[in-house]
């Protein structure tokens, strides 16, 4: 899987433009799933253009209740009226920015979950973290948190994207050997969560600075399924990482 989170980029018009680009380009990919998160005033018009193609649209965050009085935020059941398929929920910049903590992420993914959208959860520890070795606690939280009061089948729905916070927009990606062995410690985290089978199936993506030039080497190792990909989707080099990914699937 290649997911492009264009974050806070690309106006209704540029959006669109950008759309029928990729439509045209990697539209009939079929043997990567591909889906492209535009922000919340776009994903109309972007999810209308990508609706006859196999490129899915997702929404960069929602808010857990299904209507009320909080201005500014969008319900996961508004979406089912669009062309949308996935929900980011946990990425580093809504734990930092914004403070959502742990337990704000469970929600969610049970809003996303019940109206039948596929979250992808994102988990990730700083460098400061890293350095304490503290990186598999910080996983292993995030996960047990995240996942609070799932049964093996709707975890299965979820799709996790390891994203080291200290490799997002710095330039800065983690080895493929470091990238590996941290996956690789997430499948066991959640084999003992749930089960050996549901560890191997689960989907885990990696993000953090992922451009041509590194992805290959990434998405080669026995862990990584694809790429959640940040400054390198608004360019069209993203059709490079969707082919990259087309040669190991």
């Amino acid at each position: 899987m290649v997911a492009g989170n264009w974050k806070m980029n690309k106006s209704p018009k540029e959006a669109r433009m950008f759309a029928g680009f990729l439509a045209s380009s990697i539209g009939e990919e079929s043997t990567v799933d591909v889906a492209v998160f535009p922000t919340s005033l776009a994903v109309s018009g972007v999810a209308d253009i990508m609706k006859d193609t196999k490129i899915k649209v997702g929404v960069q965050n929602i808010y857990p209740a299904d209507s009320g009085a909080f201005t500014g935020e969008i319900s996961a059941s508004m979406l089912t009226e669009l062309y949308v398929d996935y929900v980011l929920v946990g990425h580093s910049e809504r734990r930092q920015l914004f403070g959502e903590t742990d337990a704000q992420t469970n929600e969610k993914i049970k809003a996303i979950l019940k109206n039948g959208l596929t979250p992808i959860f994102c988990i990730g520890e700083t460098l400061e973290e890293r350095k304490a070795n503290l990186t598999n606690s910080v996983l292993e939280r995030q996960l047990k948190a995240g996942l609070m009061g799932f049964a093996k089948e709707e975890a299965s729905r979820v799709i996790i994207a390891y994203e080291p916070v200290w490799a997002i927009g710095t330039g800065v990606v983690a080895t493929p050997d470091q990238a590996e062995e941290t996956m690789k410690y997430i499948r066991q985290f959640l084999a003992g969560l749930y089960d050996g089978d549901f560890a191997e199936s689960i989907r885990i993506l990696y993000g953090g600075s992922i451009k041509p030039d590194n992805f290959d080497s990434l998405v080669a190792m026995e862990d990584i399924d694809g790429g959640l990909v940040g400054g390198a989707s608004l360019l069209e080099s993203f059709v490079q990482l969707v082919a990259i990914a087309r040669n190991h699937a």
